[in-house]
């Protein structure tokens, strides 16, 4: 069975948020999902273009004085529709692809003190995303009395992924870099 197309249920839950043009939803991607999901232009324009065939979301041309017309989408019924059951579905299992754990695998040529580097950029950069998470934090608790309780509960609960996530990176990468040194010295 073919896998389905999930930018299709990214925009339709971003527009079951907010309603925009392409650029809004690419902006609201961004700063919100954009740390676990990421779409471009090159997808999500022509997946608007086929949702709005589909029925899925309606299209509203907004004519601006002295700016060329924007394209604004909502998501229809039918989308709500397809959303809600296609967010009822168990996910699909998607193997892991990580260039890092290649590369290691692969290094038995590289000197251990350039794989030793890596490590410890790979734990820096864990320890910034980490940071961010924390000011994502902020900005999902000044939000409290905006959004349901159940909103704020779930977006919590995929950042605790994220900061458990980029911790045990962070306890992995010392771990590696530690037996890397023992071994450099060999």
């Amino acid at each position: 069975m073919a896998k389905a197309n999930k930018t299709k249920y990214a925009l339709l839950g971003v527009l079951n948020i907010i309603s925009g043009s392409g650029y809004d939803i690419k902006k609201f991607c961004d700063s919100s999902i954009g740390f676990f999901w990421n779409e471009n232009y090159g997808h999500i324009y022509p997946m608007l273009h086929k949702m709005e065939e589909e029925g899925l979301v309606t299209k509203e041309v907004e004519q601006t004085e002295g700016k060329p017309s924007k394209n604004l989408y909502s998501i229809t019924k039918k989308g709500k529709e397809e959303l809600d059951n296609w967010l009822k579905l168990p996910p699909e299992h998607q193997p892991l692809r990580s260039e890092l754990l290649l590369k290691i695998f692969l290094s038995k040529n590289v000197p251990v003190k350039d794989i030793i580097s890596n490590m410890e950029q790979i734990k820096k950069e864990s320890e910034e995303l980490l940071l961010q998470y924390t000011n994502v934090e902020k900005v999902i608790s000044s939000k409290a009395n905006q959004v349901s309780k159940k909103d704020l509960m779930l977006w919590n609960i995929v950042l605790s992924n994220g900061k458990f996530s980029e911790e045990a990176k962070i306890k992995w990468c010392e771990k590696t870099i530690e037996d890397l040194k023992g071994i450099e010295h060999n």
